[in-house]
């Protein structure tokens, strides 16, 4: 998409990876569409991906945490949207701040750890293989860089 100057306009989000000790992920479900996803949304203009992921934090789940380092960046357009840039970042473990995490229930009103095995039952499909990879690249110590959740460097 472009704007009125004929520049290309993307639009970004960033979301938080939590992984418990046993290997879990966290999932948020969205009020709007019963939908499951990571905690996270929409870069405001102006904002960072990192800043953005921490603010939808503090707004969805009622904790502050700043990311560590970044574990996926995904181009995902949709015949629905534009150019579309989606940041993962990893977060840590969520154990010490479990007991206080606040749902937005605007926004959400359930939160679960999923076994990686399950993924697929939650999630479409684009953002299940964009998990797995963020899984990848945090247990190599690494970022990756996906086209709708494939990897495409190396081919």
């Amino acid at each position: 998409m472009a704007d009125e100057h004929g520049t290309t306009v993307s639009r970004m989000a960033a979301g938080a990876l939590f992984v418990a000790p046993g290997g879990e992920v966290l999932l948020v479900r969205k009020t709007y569409g019963n939908r499951w996803d990571i905690p996270g949304g929409y870069v405001e203009p102006g904002e960072s991906p990192a800043r953005a992921c921490t603010r939808e934090l503090v707004e969805e789940l009622g904790i502050r945490r700043y990311p560590s380092r970044i574990l996926v960046v995904d181009w995902a357009p949709t015949d629905s949207e534009p150019d579309k840039l989606l940041w993962v970042f990893d977060c840590g473990e969520l154990a010490a701040d479990e007991q206080r995490v606040r749902l937005d229930f605007d926004e959400l009103d359930h939160w679960e750890w999923v076994p990686v095995a399950e993924l697929d039952e939650y999630l479409i499909p684009r953002l299940a293989r964009r998990l797995r990879g963020a899984l990848t690249a945090r247990e190599l110590g690494g970022t990756v860089y996906l086209e709708h959740g494939e990897p495409v460097l190396g081919e």
